[in-house]
């Protein structure tokens, strides 16, 4: 029945069954042979003790072997001497199914040793799950000072953002390091064990849920049509890459000046269509180069016959786009216009251009240029519906995403990994975040809602304060902030001040006027919009001042009219010259809630 074939150092309980049966089969052909052999007198009770000690030896032995090889065998790094690393103390936080799989993977593993659960469910404090006693979390700093902890482990995968959230800032003021189990989705799919530990997802930070998506919408502008994603190597342009493919689209035409990223991304694409065996199904086609080239877009649109543009190519990171404009002016204005004038000659149907929260009431290069190219696409959008021309002009509009190039989630972690100090701009400072894989969904939904020149935002949630961030990071990764209070704790924080072009805090809307739309994360901003005829002229003198690199001329233009834009917005939080005062959103309440 296979019991000399088991692997002891990794039997469960359920092969207590299998030893019951392997017993009382050998008990009765035991018994039938001794009864048919004719020796008498043979007591009754020699059959079930007989089945019994047999049972108890069988069992007790295995299960003894495999817990001496658990206990001793693993902690001391597999019985072999160079490797004696004894393992790390544990708490699990969940006492579900999921905290006993996973404390049953780590009993199996060389890093980790679980020593008790912790649950929000009174009616199992005090009791045992597989030998682990289950306490509340109130009596975590006694576990901490009895077991030496350092780490505890989050198995919770089926929980809300919202709750995660919830049970990361009740973690926050312990001095251990947070971790958690994949999510289901992850488990289901095979991306990855019980037992892979990760960071907190700072996604969980955010204690957001993501709003299950409009298939109807998804799939619009993208199932068995041919799409063309510009920048399709960067943080957002990738994403929507990863989600197009999974829509099933006839072509997708990955467009991007990084030869290594875009390598990147179609060797990824490549790997999720074989995945969901859908490679046969899916043209995906690389090309060079850069949005600039209008004859290049151009052809590449007519070569493929596009049908949907996503143009997510931009230069985007505040600090350095202030120091090179001149690039700036090209990429992200004139790329926007080359691709849309390109986009109009191939009668495309639908170009959605991913937007900027900066780009309201700009303070710096990048969010001017944003701007300037969502009037030149409601611009555009006018003179097409004079001429019954395509394509559908949308924009949308949202603020930071967390983990993309340039954010501040991957620079803290890195310089927490490296002992600090952590840099902040400003005690001060706000954003709002959303995931990568939201914001994207988010983008292509949007994109489909579009009727033309309209102005999408998203709804962000609550912006966050980026100090209260970098102190959560810290905390999370079980150190503790430096500061006068704290003349002992390991993580100082640095405030370098608001580089060139930043905010104290971004917008997403110029004035008030916005209307919901059938998805209750995307609203439709309605804004001043400048005839095609007055911009033309702008940007002629635009091109010719870049050309001549005179950035002052530049930086005038600019001025002239964005400024004259922002005069229209209806003042109720106080104005200066027509113009709204930097003020941070009433909503925000950072003096009232320090906890936000």
């Amino acid at each position: 029945m296979g019991l000399y074939r088991a692997i002891i150092r990794y039997i469960e309980i359920r092969a207590l069954w299998t030893i019951i049966q392997a017993c009382t089969l050998y008990a009765l052909v035991y018994a039938l042979i001794l009864y048919q052999s004719g020796i008498k007198p043979i007591p009754r009770t020699v059959t079930p003790l007989n089945w019994l000690n047999i049972i108890v030896l069988v069992a007790s032995s295995r299960f003894f072997v495999r817990w001496w090889l658990g206990e001793i065998y693993i902690s001391l790094g597999g019985g072999k001497p160079a490797d004696k690393q004894f393992k790390k103390n544990v708490v699990i936080y969940g006492a579900g199914r999921a905290g006993v799989q996973l404390a049953s993977a780590l009993n199996h593993g060389r890093e980790f040793k679980p020593v008790a659960f912790i649950d929000d469910d009174t009616s199992l404090h005090r009791r045992k799950v597989n030998g682990l006693r289950i306490y509340p979390l109130s009596l975590l700093n006694h576990l901490i000072e009895r077991h030496k902890l350092s780490d505890v482990l989050l198995a919770l995968p089926s929980a809300s953002r919202a709750r995660k959230s919830e049970i990361i800032q009740l973690l926050e003021p312990y001095a251990v390091h947070v971790m958690s189990m994949p999510g289901l989705s992850d488990l289901a799919q095979g991306k990855v064990k019980v037992d892979e530990l990760q960071e907190v997802v700072i996604g969980d930070l955010l204690g957001r849920d993501i709003v299950p998506p409009d298939e109807t919408l998804l799939t619009a502008n993208i199932k068995d049509k041919a799409v063309m994603v510009t920048g399709a190597g960067g943080s957002i342009g990738a994403e929507l890459c990863r989600q197009i493919v999974q829509l099933r689209p006839k072509v997708l035409v990955l467009f991007e000046i990084s030869e290594y990223a875009l390598y990147a991304i179609e060797k990824e694409l490549l790997a999720i269509a074989a995945k969901m065996n859908i490679a046969n199904d899916i043209q995906i086609v690389t090309l060079l180069g850069s949005v600039t080239n209008r004859e290049r877009v151009g052809r590449a649109l007519k070569s493929f016959a596009i049908q949907t543009i996503y143009h997510a190519a931009a230069y985007k990171h505040v600090p350095i786009v202030e120091k090179n404009p001149g690039e700036a002016i090209w990429n992200n204005i004139f790329g926007a216009l080359h691709t849309a004038k390109a986009a109009i000659n191939a009668n495309v149907e639908t170009f959605v251009l991913i937007s900027t929260d900066k780009a309201v009431r700009p303070t710096n290069t990048m969010g001017a240029t944003k701007r300037f190219a969502e009037l030149i696409l409601q611009a555009l959008s006018r003179e097409a519906d004079e001429n019954n021309k395509s394509p559908r002009f949308t924009m949308v509009r949202f603020g930071n995403v967390l983990d993309s190039s340039g954010s501040v989630v991957p620079l803290f972690r890195e310089q927490i990994a490296h002992g600090g100090p952590v840099t902040v701009t400003d005690p001060r400072a706000i954003r709002y975040f959303m995931t990568i894989p939201e914001a994207a969904q988010l983008v292509i939904q949007a994109g489909a809602m579009g009727l033309g020149g309209d102005v999408f935002v998203l709804d962000m949630g609550e912006p966050i304060r980026i100090l209260d961030l970098a102190k959560r990071m810290i905390h999370l990764s079980g150190l503790e902030v430096k500061d006068k209070k704290r003349p002992n704790g390991e993580i100082e924080i640095k405030f370098i001040g608001l580089r060139p072009g930043e905010k104290l805090y971004e917008e997403l809307l110029i004035g008030e006027n916005v209307s919901g739309t059938t998805h209750n994360r995307i609203m439709r901003a309605e804004e001043h919009v400048i005839s095609w005829v007055e911009l033309e002229t702008l940007i002629t003198a635009l091109k010719k001042a870049n050309e001549n690199e005179d950035f002052e001329r530049v930086r005038g233009i600019l001025n002239t009219l964005l400024p004259v834009l922002n005069r229209t917005v209806k003042c109720k939080m106080g104005c200066r010259n027509g113009l709204p005062r930097q003020k941070a959103p009433q909503r925000t309440e950072i003096k009232k809630n320090p906890n936000r």
